[in-house]
């Protein structure tokens, strides 16, 4: 399955487009204001991905993290925290296993997914927040050529097709 998307700067062009399209029997959605929503399409939002990562990560990562902290300071006898004793150094030691568990959930899990985005999804969700259209194709690469053919007509921001996998 091939996908073609194309981004409209308003409704009245998108709607154009659309028609334009039905014309020639070929099926395209419209993504903005009063249709589809990206979710309701499937754009993925790489952010609410990376936070799900980091939370399944953080699950087993923090409690290990607290295990090989705890027996690494039991193994070695080290008196790091001499104020907290000799159970508090081991359990001081965990807190810290614990914490490098979660930097690891962060970082492994998708941080920097998440403070810099990934993928196209993120660019089209940013276009359809600031008020433009998207249209999408899908279909064989036959259709998605005669698409192109017909959206650039219409001048549209740009046209950018996928082939699925």
């Amino acid at each position: 399955m091939n996908y073609l998307i194309a981004v409209l700067p308003n409704r009245i062009q998108a709607e154009a487009a659309d028609i334009a399209l039905e014309k020639q029997g070929i099926k395209g959605t419209i993504l903005g204001k009063g249709y589809k929503t990206a979710d309701e399409f499937g754009l993925i939002d790489p952010k609410e991905q990376a936070r799900k990562q980091i939370k399944f990560m953080a699950i087993w990562l923090i409690p290990f993290g607290f295990f090989a902290g705890f027996t690494f300071s039991y193994i070695t006898g080290l008196d790091t925290f001499a104020w907290a004793g000799e159970i508090g150094n081991h359990v001081v030691g965990g807190l810290l296993g614990a914490a490098s568990g979660f930097m690891g959930s962060v970082f492994v899990g998708g941080g920097v997914g998440l403070v810099e985005g990934s993928g196209d999804a993120l660019p089209y969700r940013n276009r359809l927040d600031a008020g433009k259209y998207l249209i999408v194709v899908q279909g064989s690469e036959i259709i998605t050529r005669q698409a192109t053919k017909i959206l650039r007509d219409f001048e549209p921001e740009n046209i950018q097709g996928y082939a699925e996998n």
